[in-house]
């Protein structure tokens, strides 16, 4: 019965490996975001109102997760504020982008300071990517990230009343470091 014991416990330990069974392969979808994986770096701007464009220097963490599964976006910003010598977080950003197969669009969960979240869809084309939301004090909002001629992370925010006529606010070029 002793020497039993260790054979049975080891047994028992064995059977949640084998319940879960091999890795899924990747979703097929998914890897149209594969130009946007790796680290970047460049430099932007944001308009918060009439007068207050503020520059920032900005890093882009984008990484592979659950097996390619969902990909994780880690954004900062950094720039200094006019009268103020002290560099300060202009914005900054995580999301988490998957793919729905049973509705077949991307899915686009981003998180921002304050504990806000948007959760949306995403349109992903030939290395380009377009997600928005609703924000009842600016409309409708839209922000496309595109791999430009030199290879580098090209991103567009806007904002529209009406969905038609739309207002730049937020611009970026970002090289890829890694």
């Amino acid at each position: 019965m002793i020497k039993i014991r260790p054979l049975l416990l080891l047994c028992l330990l064995s059977v949640p490996a084998v319940a879960q069974g091999p890795t899924a392969s990747r979703p097929e979808e998914m890897k149209k975001l594969d130009f946007l994986v790796g680290k970047w770096s460049g430099e932007g701007w944001i308009q918060f109102g009439p007068g207050q464009r503020r520059t920032f220097r900005e890093t882009e963490a984008v990484q592979l997760k659950v097996d390619g599964a969902i990909v994780l976006i880690d954004g900062l910003g950094k720039g200094n504020i006019p009268a103020q010598q002290e560099e300060v977080t202009v914005h900054t950003a995580f999301t988490v982008v998957s793919y729905d197969n049973k509705a077949m669009v991307f899915r686009w969960r981003a998180y921002r300071a304050g504990g806000d979240s948007i959760d949306t869809e995403a349109k992903v084309g030939d290395r380009s990517l377009e997600w928005g939301f609703h924000d009842e004090r600016a409309g409708d909002i839209r922000f496309t990230i595109r791999l430009n001629e030199k290879g580098q992370w090209f991103e567009v925010g806007e904002s529209s009343r009406d969905r038609t006529t739309w207002q730049k606010f937020f611009e970026m070029t970002l090289d890829r470091v890694k």
